[in-house]
């Protein structure tokens, strides 16, 4: 009987406790309401009201504990392990609970809300939006009482080498170009396609990884990127065909392709409003850097063919290897750097890491504060809005299955992951902004690319028009007994004689033998870079250690002659070639223009607007690039370049601030990504075109990239302003 008695009792005990646990949440539920709607009409927000939230919730648990401890309601059937007083894992750190005063998993009380399992998708979406727009409110204050300081500015060192090693991968294409193909001995057929290759990469690497970005993390997925260009950059130096090189440069664009969607979203996410558009813009520079590195180095480097080493006649190692060992450098530096830098604390909110984004956050504080000299203050941030987690459908997999299979199944499910966000980029309200920004992105990097790119070698045509203008023609020569040890460059020799002449220790360079005879002839130790023998008669000569084969003797007949040691390969010299030089001089200083643009861009960004100067700088860029069809001169040609570089810069910086910051963090990566990859998509159709059209006409291109830049600036005036926005 007394147990059954102390049972009756215990029930009416629990009874009491579950009806003033029901009581309340209901007044919790109301003073939320209550505070919502108050907060509709407050013009200033504060994260104060989050905190007041939770300071609401612990004085409800007070009141509540307080009320048990006076009646005695805890339940016999309630003793031993209690929820409520286990410890948060992230308390000894000091770390304050998101979910503090919540209810737990399985627990039940009148008046709650109805579980997220009865809703539908559309609601929890809804929801879901609703937390993002009061996350990037307080996101907001927490920024600015984090303030702007050493933290931001590390961070922006780092990322900058990274954004560098983009600059550097897309000038190491042009500049490589002429010495690789001529190395390897690349027909003319295949002549351009490294350019292209490399865009391909790029542009495949830009999608993948800004998408990646979105599920993996900022920080891990632009190391692992930079990773891999590192090391397919610094391969590529050493093979031998142009068949794996061509690989290599591809993997390696691949890899640096995530560096410019990755690097400003990430940079975007620690910067306070007022801060983001000028320092995004400085944060540019870095590709102007690169360029001029670039530039800087191949013009160092290149052009000294001492520079160079081989093994035997298979392995050749030739200076322009040296410079792209270089180049690899500023991707290694941003790779080590990288390491020591925390991740997007936006990105692990949206993802709902509070605890690992509430550290990051107060590091910054912290780390800001000190440089201030103001250790002391305190990071009052003690809780943050986290956006409702909505659940994934994912296919399990047994955990026998083979490890490649499960490896596969890995790929394939983050490349859905990659796909669906992407698609969520044509979603309401931004699809709009997503083929605008597309379009803009496409037409601004086919005329600069375009031009940019084969710019080089509209200097060697017109170089080679003046070379070929000073050339001297012999015809009906006859030389005999005659000892030939200097330089012949520049001549044609038509109907000659040469007879018991030696040619020893020798270069002829650019010079074309036409309907001549050689007979008794020795030849030693002969270079013959750009000759050929037409229509030639060799008769009882002899050939050791030279480079004269039959690609060079285009309908020439050898009668009872004989070659000895022939050297293998094309032949590269630089000696007295200073067209290599004025290449080089010629993109540095294109590069180094765009210095004036940018540090007026980064002054002006937050004051004119982004919109104004993407705009006017494309139509002025697009104006400036159509009158490059009246220059005649080398010197016409490199001014107009320069200002047409100086104009676009503007573009460039206040399209990558615009793109950041109308994408919403779940899908900033992936859009960012999409754009650069319609970005590479132009380079690779411009480095094409234009190629192809190089030596026959300049009108064509020329007036393509004008039109189309005026097109996109068009275009971009249509955007959104996004000066007053806050990080959705």
């Amino acid at each position: 009987m007394d147990e059954t008695h102390n049972n009756k009792v215990s029930l009416a005990k629990g009874a009491k406790d579950i009806a003033k646990e029901a009581k309340r949440q209901a007044a919790k539920n109301v003073g939320k309401a209550v505070d919502r709607a108050s907060d509709e009409y407050s013009t200033h927000r504060s994260y104060n009201r989050f905190q007041d939230e939770e300071e609401d919730e612990n004085n409800y648990n007070a009141n509540d504990q307080h009320a048990n401890d006076e009646e005695g309601a805890s339940s016999d059937d309630t003793e031993g392990h209690d929820d409520e007083d286990e410890i948060y894992e992230g308390e000894y750190q000091g770390v304050p609970a998101h979910n503090e005063g919540k209810l737990r998993d399985g627990q039940v009380a009148l008046g709650q809300p109805v579980s997220d399992s009865l809703k539908s998708h559309k609601e929890l979406e809804s929801e879901r939006q609703t937390d993002e727009e009061e996350l990037a409110q307080q996101y907001e204050l927490i920024m600015q009482e984090c303030g702007h300081g050493r933290f931001q500015w590390q961070l922006f060192f780092v990322l900058g080498l990274a954004l560098m090693s983009d600059g550097v991968e897309v000038f190491v294409v042009g500049f490589v170009l002429p010495s690789a193909e001529t190395d390897m001995c690349v027909k003319n057929s295949g002549a351009g396609w490294l350019g292209s290759v490399v865009y391909l990469g790029m542009m495949f690497g830009a999608f993948f990884w800004g998408g990646l970005s979105d599920k993996l993390g900022r920080k891990q997925c632009l190391l692992i990127s930079m990773s891999v260009n590192g090391f397919f950059a610094f391969l590529s130096s050493f093979v031998q065909g142009y068949s794996m090189f061509l690989v290599c440069r591809m993997v390696s664009g691949f890899g640096i392709g995530g560096a410019v969607p990755i690097v400003f979203s990430y940079f975007a996410e620690v910067l306070a409003r007022e801060k983001r558009g000028e320092h995004l813009s400085w944060l540019c520079m870095f590709w102007m850097i690169g360029g001029i590195y670039a530039s800087a180095m191949a013009w160092a480097i290149i052009p000294h063919y001492g520079w160079s080493f081989s093994m035997g006649s298979a392995y050749q190692f030739h200076s322009w290897r040296v410079f792209v060992v270089v180049c690899a450098l500023p991707c290694v530096s941003a790779v080590v750097a990288l390491t020591f830098m925390p991740e997007s604390p936006r990105f692990l909110l949206e993802n709902g890491k509070h605890d690992e984004a509430w550290m990051v956050l107060k590091h910054i504080h912290d780390t800001n504060m000190r440089a201030r000299g103001e250790p002391e203050r305190v990071f009052t941030v003690n809780r943050i809005k986290v956006p409702k987690q909505l659940d994934e459908l994912v296919e399990m997999q047994n955990e026998s299955a083979n490890p490649v299979l499960k490896v596969l199944y890995k790929i394939k499910a983050e490349l859905r992951g990659i796909w669906l966000t992407f698609m969520k980029c044509f979603d309401y309200p931004v699809k709009d902004n997503t083929i605008k920004l597309a379009i803009v992105w496409f037409t601004l990097s086919f005329g600069y690319y375009g031009l940019s790119v084969w710019f080089p070698d509209v200097i060697k045509h017109l170089q080679a028009d003046d070379y070929a203008s000073r050339v001297k023609i012999h015809n009906n020569e006859r030389i005999e007994d005659f000892t030939f040890n200097f330089t012949l460059e520049n001549q044609i020799h038509r109907n000659g004689m040469f007879l018991n002449d030696r040619f020893i220790s020798m270069k002829i360079r650019s010079v074309t033998f036409i309907d001549s005879s050689f007979l008794n002839c020795y030849f030693e130790d002969v270079s013959s870079v750009g000759s050929y023998f037409q229509n030639c008669t060799f008769v009882d000569s002899f050939f050791y250690n030279t480079d004269v084969d039959d690609a060079k003797l285009t309908n020439s007949r050898v009668i009872n002659s004989s070659f000895h040691h022939n050297k293998t390969g094309c032949q590269m010299t630089f000696d007295a070639d200073y067209s290599a030089y004025w290449v080089y001089f010629v993109n540095f200083l294109g590069t180094l223009a765009v210095l004036p643009g940018n540090i007026v861009s980064a002054l002006l960004m937050d004051k004119i607007g982004r919109l104004s100067m993407l705009g006017g700088s494309m139509v002025l860029s697009g104006i400036s690039c159509f009158f490059l069809w009246f220059g005649t001169s080398e010197s016409m040609m490199i001014f107009m370049l320069c200002l047409y570089n100086g104009l676009s810069i503007s573009a460039w910086n206040s399209l990558d601030v615009v793109t950041a910051e109308l994408y919403p963090t779940d899908r900033r990566g992936t859009g960012f990504g999409f754009c650069n990859a319609m970005c590479k998509l132009a380079a690779v159709l411009g480095n094409l075109i234009f190629g192809s059209l190089v030596g026959i006409t300049k009108a064509i291109p020329i007036l393509l990239a004008s039109s189309v830049l005026v097109a996109g600036g068009l275009v971009g005036l249509r955007l959104p302003d996004t000066r007053a926005n806050v990080l959705m």
